[in-house]
């Protein structure tokens, strides 16, 4: 069975990320972060949800993301490697925050690659 646990420190990490490349376009008041454990699948190290425009509607609010990481593969990485998942997750974020989402023609190893020399160029030591 899967289990799901908001991690703050995950959220903390994200919105840093989101700072220093300046992706102004994520409110992330409205970006959660979850770790699951106990997921089957296989390939995936992170998932990206968006509250549809529909949900949106039935729910009288705004746009809404989640990242869930999934533990038993996310933690396992180096640290660069979850940086760029990380990227990559927040890349699928469009620029109108609207409940949509960036696909794999966008969300791209070379894109992300792009993204992670900026993080690490905006780092202070």
């Amino acid at each position: 069975m899967i289990s799901y646990v908001e991690d703050s420190a995950l959220r903390e990490k994200v919105f840093d990320i989101v700072q220093k490349l300046g992706m102004q376009h994520i409110n992330t008041e409205k970006m959660r972060c979850f770790r699951s454990h106990g997921s089957g699948s296989r390939r995936i190290v992170a998932r990206c949800y968006a509250l549809s425009k529909i949900w949106q509607q039935a729910l009288k609010t705004d746009a809404h993301y989640i990242i869930e990481i999934l533990s038993e593969k996310f933690d396992k990485l180096s640290d660069e490697d979850k940086e760029k998942v990380l990227i990559h997750e927040l890349l699928h974020v469009p620029k109108t925050f609207g409940g949509g989402f960036r696909h794999h023609d966008y969300v791209c190893r070379q894109n992300v690659d792009i993204l992670y020399k900026k993080l690490k160029a905006n780092r202070t030591f």
